[in-house]
């Protein structure tokens, strides 16, 4: 099995749990990018819940792997971070996500609003954020070449 099969095996293990457990979260960032077809390979699992379901989800990954200690980063201000290994895979989970520029707090607040379509992923449902949505985040964050990709394999329609 190559490294994305087993990425995304990892994903639809968890993606099932939370799915029972009825929380609001969503997939963003590289692997979004990835399932639109924008980039060919991924690093980890960015997984947007909600404040509200943060704790849930929490003990949701604490069940499949193990927390990593805190990296803070001075770019980003958001209120809950965490990352996990589940299976030798990274798992990032953000909730209250804020990011700073020119010292500036851009508050991203996520919601069922920002599930923009599911795709299923060994017959377990996905949602995914939007590629809009991300290609703004990647601006904010001075992340340029995402914008340059997403600008240039995208179709905003």
């Amino acid at each position: 099995m190559d490294q994305i099969e087993h990425k995304l095996q990892v994903l639809s293990r968890i993606a099932k749990e939370l799915n029972q457990k009825k929380l609001t979260w969503a997939v963003g960032a590289s692997l979004l990018l990835y399932f639109k077809g924008i980039v060919p390979n991924f690093h980890d699992i960015d997984i947007m819940v909600t404040e509200d379901d943060v704790n849930e989800a929490k003990a949701v990954l604490l069940s499949f792997g193990t927390m990593q200690p805190p990296s803070p980063n001075i770019r980003y201000k958001t209120k809950y971070f965490m990352e996990f290994i589940v299976e030798g895979v990274e798992i990032d989970v953000m909730a209250g996500f804020v990011i700073m520029n020119h010292n500036k707090e851009y508050q991203i607040s996520f919601g069922k609003a920002d599930i923009k379509e599911y795709i299923q992923i060994l017959d377990v449902s996905i949602p995914l954020q939007s590629v809009e949505a991300w290609r703004t985040y990647y601006q904010l964050m001075g992340r340029d070449e995402k914008v340059k990709i997403i600008d240039a394999e995208a179709c905003f329609s």
